[in-house]
């Protein structure tokens, strides 16, 4: 019995794009520790660590935040060998697809340029951050990049998954999927605003940096919980809404790890904010974010499918032996 479409990426290339997609959320938390150690300008220049150095030296008067904020540079290399290793297995894939006489999926190739090219645009972001001596609006800006980088890692994975690009089935009613979408639209505020928080608050990246955003901390918090009262508001809606129709077995059980993830969230939010934001707290309320913004993007894939049209299995069994017989010479 067949139980492989050949029209979905092989298990290889998925594990490279899943792969993006933790690499992409490891540097927002490793960056979140940057900041939140002090180490922004632990090396004050770019592309240079120090002047004169791509590494940090002995003379440096950063001490040990050197390290941090160049250990985190490095992460950027790792982040480049994946994105041109998705781009890679893209192109084998395509190239499958073809030998295959498949339909080519333009999407996924698409869909693997972007993190690589994102990764270019957050290095030189990185760089003006340093220059312009850790701007709120640029450390703002570099974690807005991330968080758009995982979303686009998050669709790649999920493509890659279906066995073409259209017709889109859509397996919940139309209120429902409108109220899904609202939820990650939420979501999305959520993450603004939380930004917005980090902005005016104690950690922007550098102990002695002064310029914060000129918004009162307190209130931009108030803001920010509101935002996400309305956000799980929908979502028990959304809930609620998926379990009394006829939706998909792996929509009810993202709904619901979502659910889980975003109130594990909240209780940490209100702890950390009450016990005077702990370094580990912060931390682990960066992590929560991508968590939960990595939740809520994997349930809009679970609303839909894309079967295409039916393969003769014959032929499936032909041409899945002779693909085989390719990728193991």
């Amino acid at each position: 019995m067949i139980t492989t479409d050949p029209r979905i990426s092989p298990p290889y290339v998925r594990r490279i794009y899943k792969a993006n997609l933790v690499a992409q959320a490891a540097i927002v938390v490793t960056g979140a520790v940057v900041r939140i150690t002090g180490s922004g300008l632990g090396c004050p220049t770019w592309p240079e660590c120090v002047d004169g150095s791509f590494i940090p030296t002995s003379g440096q008067e950063e001490g040990w935040q050197k390290h941090v904020e160049f250990g985190n540079r490095l992460l950027t290399f790792v982040l480049a060998a994946l994105a041109i290793a998705a781009v890679v297995v893209a192109i084998r894939d395509a190239r499958r697809r073809s030998r295959l006489g498949l339909p080519r999926r333009r999407s996924l190739t698409v869909l693997a340029v972007i993190p690589l090219l994102g990764t270019l645009v957050q290095a030189v972001l990185g760089g003006i951050t340093v220059l312009t001596g850790l701007h709120p609006l640029t450390v703002s800006a570099h974690f807005l990049v991330s968080m758009g980088l995982i979303a686009v890692c998050v669709f790649l994975v999920a493509r890659s998954g279906d066995p073409v690009d259209s017709p889109t089935t859509w397996l919940v009613p139309t209120p429902v999927r409108l109220l899904g979408w609202l939820v990650v639209a939420a979501t999305g505020v959520v993450v603004v605003l939380g930004v917005i928080v980090t902005g005016s608050g104690p950690y922007s990246g550098d102990s002695d940096v002064s310029n914060r955003l000129n918004i009162d901390p307190r209130t931009a918090s108030w803001l920010h919980a509101d935002s996400v009262l309305l956000m799980i508001g929908l979502l028990v809606g959304f809930i609620v809404a998926v379990r009394v129709t006829t939706s998909p077995r792996l929509l009810n059980r993202r709904t619901t790890i979502f659910f889980v993830v975003v109130l594990s969230q909240g209780v940490l939010g209100y702890v950390q904010y009450f016990t005077g934001l702990p370094e580990l707290l912060v931390t682990l309320h960066v992590l929560g974010a991508v968590i939960v913004w990595t939740a809520a993007l994997f349930i809009l894939p679970a609303m839909r499918e894309k079967p295409g049209p039916d393969l003769d299995q014959e032929w499936i069994k032909t041409n899945e032996q002779e693909d085989h017989s390719q990728v193991s010479n």
